[in-house]
């Protein structure tokens, strides 16, 4: 069964969905950086990383503090922003 989370690519035109979707309906910057912490810590305590890249960014979440996870929340919308 592939899931969202089975390509790293398909995560990212997800969350890039999801953020087109909240600037649509008239989120701020700073409230779709708040639900991509929200999602990053779902993803972090429930789903274990079906790849590389999440297996990366699963490390880097848990060695940093939760400002360094907001950090990460924030350039992982940057990143699918510019894509």
């Amino acid at each position: 069964m592939t899931t969202v989370l089975s390509n790293f690519d398909t995560w990212k035109q997800f969350l890039a969905d999801r953020v087109e979707h909240g600037k649509e309906i008239g989120l701020s910057e700073d409230s779709i950086a708040k639900l991509a912490f929200e999602i990053g810590s779902f993803l972090d305590a429930k789903v274990d990383p079906k790849n590389d890249q999440e297996r990366a960014l699963k490390e880097l979440w848990d060695v940093g503090n939760e400002d360094e996870q907001k950090t990460i929340a924030r350039l992982m919308v940057k990143l699918v922003q510019k894509s």
